[in-house]
């Protein structure tokens, strides 16, 4: 099968420090390709990939040291190459929102779009409800809460790589939290949590600018703690020591997260999870085997030598089970074979046809 994947521009594909999106879209492509497929990653040209590249921006934008930078501008460009390329694939998979939608709405059929954030906010639904043949998918059935009308295809979970973490069975008797500063990831309750325990909080955590107040405002004061230790952004290396190290996972998240991408990351190292009942966190954590469900830093704080009981082999085996690459990969494979089958022959003779376009060619070598 011919699959594009067109990813976000902010971070590289897969990022160098913290993101989200862009992992999820580098481990799909690769996946993808190891399992036999033609892919063709659009996305900036410090991208990291198995698939053919075709590179639309010289870097990402988030570390491009440009004082001046236009993201909509990059994106836009990127969009238009997508299109004058759009024959050569059976399926064009965006993982860009909706932001595709008026330059692909003659060809809907075409396309898969991932939603990766969250739908609780104003305008969207007018949008979705104006774009309404785009198939999504849901990372999370819980993500689909807030536009239960729209063309949801299916939900597939987000995957990653086996051998990109190791699994450790000899925690080194501190708490973790990783991701993002932010007052809905929670991390003033994760420090709550660690001090009502008595134990030892390392914060791995990069710090947006539009979060910076709450950081130095909220969070830093409470730094001034020998539990708890900032540690700062860190990068995909440093994290199956930084998680394989802890007792648990904290994620006391205050929002309706779409899935949680680090909660993955910590069963991957045999890490257990100990999350609030919000948004994915009942479709992702398995509560007594995998980590624990709580409703707040009273209950998280007790179910703290529960989870260091778990069997963090066991741990490791579920997330090979449940969110490998490999298992994402096969999960939007089945959607890609539905959206095949659903369109009129002619169209799926013109998308298996081959093209010899040599300008193409060069530019995806």
């Amino acid at each position: 099968m011919k699959i594009a994947q067109v990813a976000p521009l902010y971070e590289a594909v897969p990022p160098r420090l913290y993101g989200g999106t862009e992992r999820v879209v580098a481990n799909l492509s690769d996946a993808l390709v190891d399992l036999g497929h033609d892919v063709t990653l659009f996305s900036s040209a410090d991208a990291r990939t198995r698939a053919k590249l075709v590179p639309v921006r010289d870097q990402a934008i988030r570390l491009d040291p440009a004082p001046l930078k236009s993201d909509l501008a990059a994106h836009m460009t990127m969009l238009s190459e997508v299109r004058r390329l759009n024959d050569r694939f059976d399926v064009i998979h965006f993982h860009v929102d909706m932001l595709h939608f008026p330059f692909f709405e003659d060809m809907p059929e075409r396309t898969l779009t991932t939603i990766h954030g969250r739908l609780d906010v104003k305008d969207l639904a007018g949008v979705y409800r104006r774009w309404a043949k785009f198939p999504l998918v849901s990372i999370s059935n819980a993500q689909r809460t807030h536009l239960p009308f729209a063309h949801w295809a299916g939900t597939v979970y987000h995957g990653m790589p086996q051998d990109n973490y190791r699994a450790s069975v000899l925690p080194q008797g501190y708490l973790a939290f990783l991701g993002r500063i932010s007052p809905e990831k929670g991390p003033d309750r994760a420090i709550a949590i660690a001090k009502r325990a008595g134990m030892k909080l390392k914060i791995a955590a990069k710090v947006d600018l539009v979060d910076a107040r709450y950081f130095r405002e909220e969070i830093e004061p409470l730094l001034d703690d020998p539990l708890i230790e900032f540690i700062g952004e860190i990068c995909d290396a440093d994290k199956s020591d930084f998680l394989g190290g802890a007792e648990a996972l904290l994620f006391p998240i205050e929002w309706p997260e779409p899935f949680g991408l680090v909660m993955i990351e910590a069963m991957a190292c045999g890490t257990p999870v100990i999350a609030y009942d919000r948004g994915s966190a009942p479709e992702v954590v398995e509560p007594g085997v995998t980590g624990f469900l709580v409703a707040g830093e009273a209950e998280a704080a007790e179910v703290l030598d529960a989870a260091r009981r778990l069997d963090r082999r066991e741990i490791r085996r579920r997330f090979e089970r449940r969110f490998s690459s490999t298992a994402m990969a096969r999960g939007y494979l089945e959607l890609y074979g539905r959206q095949l089958a659903h369109r009129p022959q002619a169209l799926r003779s013109l998308a298996s046809a081959k093209f010899e376009d040599p300008h193409f060619a060069a530019r995806t070598a």
